[in-house]
């Protein structure tokens, strides 16, 4: 799970941001959690120290990505790095991001049911218009998501591999907190 972004857009940390009684953070860990996900990895990054009261570590392992800066493909790589160094070998991976309140431990089971009933090797969710994370990827493209840089995640990976890519649906996957906006029209009774 990627939670290490400074939250610019926003102006606040979107990962403390409350929802349903839970902060976002929380929700979204205890949803990996909860999932067929055999571990969960939070990478953390700006303003560690500030969430780390949110994890329950018996249920998430913590990395902190110190080149957060550079943007997503670095908690990409150091979250899979992490994963890597687990002595149980690690055949995919799901990607995923705090901001969006409405990912569930279904909707994680999904990708992974997706990928073993269609053998593609990426599963990503289908907002409707457009996809995006939470995202699956088969172990053969651990390579590709290491060698990716800068404030991108891993769209151009699925873009380039149409063909072996399969999707959920996930409508409500387009909303995601970036601004103010956004989160009061979560709020909003």
């Amino acid at each position: 799970m990627l939670a290490a972004g400074i939250s610019s857009r926003l102006g606040s940390p979107k990962q403390l941001l409350s929802h349903n009684g839970k902060t976002l953070l929380k929700h979204t860990v205890d949803e990996a959690a909860s999932s067929h996900a055999d571990c969960v990895v939070v990478v953390l990054g700006a303003n560690a120290d500030l969430f780390l009261k949110e994890i329950d570590v018996s249920r998430a392992s913590v990395v902190e990505n110190k080149e957060w800066q550079e943007g997503m493909a670095s908690s990409l790589r150091t979250g899979l790095y992490t994963l890597l160094k687990q002595p149980a070998p690690v055949d995919g991976v799901i990607f995923m991001v705090c901001d969006q309140p409405f990912v569930s431990a279904v909707l994680l089971n999904d990708l992974i049911n997706a990928h073993k009933e269609t053998g593609k090797p990426i599963v990503t969710c289908n907002y409707g218009k457009e996809i995006g994370p939470p995202a699956f990827f088969r172990q053969s493209f651990f390579t590709e998501l290491l060698q990716l840089k800068g404030d991108a995640g891993a769209r151009k990976i699925i873009q380039q591999h149409k063909d072996e890519v399969a999707t959920v649906s996930f409508p409500q996957g387009c909303i995601d907190i970036d601004r103010k906006e956004d989160y009061e029209t979560l709020v909003k009774p």
